[in-house]
């Protein structure tokens, strides 16, 4: 029978093993079965680290049993899985077979795709989502707004158990980095590049990190100790080299950067987990070329907590903040105390984010089909107004 021993020396203790998920565990304890959590994932199968007497090892299990068609429920690096190692495929190397996955506290979930009403997993049971912008480019202000919608949306469907690394709303926690700061000019310009960044991240910690020069990496570093966190960006981002300085070795391959615009090529082709030398453990992602909106209400109404404590004193508490009388809104923008970059993105992501929603909610569909008929009949009235024919 497996050992729930929960003491600081427990092997699976440095990769998150915690009272919660033992709980979790309890109802397979007695069926011979382990618990492991998954570093790779690849084509039905995964890599998962289980306890071996005082260490741990990596075995290479298969995941038919839990194949599933709905793609948030495929296991995913990050997963805590209930394995069993009496039924491997010692002649394909197979050690075990997942039969469970454990429930999840969080995940950063996007759309699959713009054409298709699916979400998926990108990384689970992640206390921290480190947002990765390179100062390469121009900072993309948007994209990192982009960015923190998705990680303030991330608990996941299971009740979530707080932690105190967690966000009061116990999902994980975003922190912004800014990668490459070598480049981006003298500590003046950077601390400019951190101000603006800032903006539109409220509350929300960043970090400027140069893994050329060792800038911010021991406060990076520190931030990250002794939890699950996950690198999430652009290809080119930086996010392979950074977390080889994070790990202390080459855990992932990079290649060298282009002279011509200073860009990293996309290296890193699977999703990998990975422990830090201080403690807790780090998901690398491959670069995403787009970051489409999933269930991101919630996290869009804190990532914009400005522009919706603004629309708290509207006249109409249904106000679109465009041309209604008493919008306290558009007030802001044309007093210049908000930008009208950061209304047309929040108008966009939300947008985005109830299309998204309506594909897969009928009701939803109604309503928003019914809002639009309103906001026509509106418009309508409003020109015939500017028009003189209805008084």
């Amino acid at each position: 029978m497996f050992d729930l021993d929960l003491s600081a020396a427990h092997p699976l203790t440095a990769y998150g093993w915690d009272d919660g998920f033992a709980q979790g565990f309890t109802p397979y304890a007695g069926q011979g079965f382990v618990p492991g959590r998954i570093v790779r994932v690849d084509r039905g199968r995964v890599d998962a680290v289980v306890a071996d007497g005082d260490g741990i090892r990596t075995v290479l299990a298969d995941t038919a049993l839990v194949a599933t068609g709905d793609p948030m429920r495929v296991p995913c690096t990050g997963d805590w899985a209930v394995i069993d190692l009496e039924n491997g495929r010692s002649g394909d190397h197979v050690e075990g077979v997942v039969r469970a996955l454990l429930p999840r506290r969080t995940a950063f979930v996007r759309s699959a795709s713009s054409k298709r009403s699916e979400g998926q997993v990108l990384a689970t049971n992640i206390d921290a989502i480190v947002i990765c912008v390179s100062l390469a480019d121009q900072l993309d202000l948007g994209r990192i707004e982009r960015f923190l919608a998705l990680a303030m949306s991330s608990s996941a469907d299971e009740e979530p158990v707080r932690r105190a690394t967690s966000s009061p709303e116990g999902g994980a926690w975003p922190l912004v980095v800014l990668t490459k700061a070598d480049l981006a000019g003298d500590r003046g310009g950077v601390a400019h590049l951190v101000a603006d960044a800032e903006s539109v991240a409220p509350g929300v910690p960043v970090v400027a990190v140069s893994s050329e020069t060792g800038e911010g990496l021991d406060v990076l570093s520190a931030a990250l100790t002794g939890v699950t966190s996950v690198l999430l960006g652009q290809s080119g981002a930086g996010k392979s080299t950074l977390a080889n300085a994070l790990v202390g070795e080459s855990v992932q391959t990079v290649r060298a950067i282009r002279d011509r615009d200073g860009k990293g090529r996309h290296t890193t082709t699977t999703r990998d987990l990975h422990a830090l030398p201080g403690g807790g453990v780090l998901i690398d992602t491959p670069g995403l070329r787009g970051v489409g909106m999933w269930d991101a209400e919630g996290g869009l109404a804190r990532t914009f907590s400005d522009v919706e404590a603004l629309a708290e004193e509207c006249r109409f508490h249904d106000c679109a903040h465009d041309a209604e009388p008493g919008c306290a809104v558009q007030a802001a923008v044309e007093s210049g105390e908000l930008a009208v970059r950061r209304l047309e993105n929040y108008r966009k992501l939300q947008r985005e984010n109830r299309w998204i929603a309506a594909k897969t909610d009928v009701r939803l569909r109604a309503e928003q089909r019914r809002e639009w008929r309103q906001k026509q009949a509106w418009g309508r009235h409003m020109m015939e107004r500017k028009r003189g024919t209805r008084g």
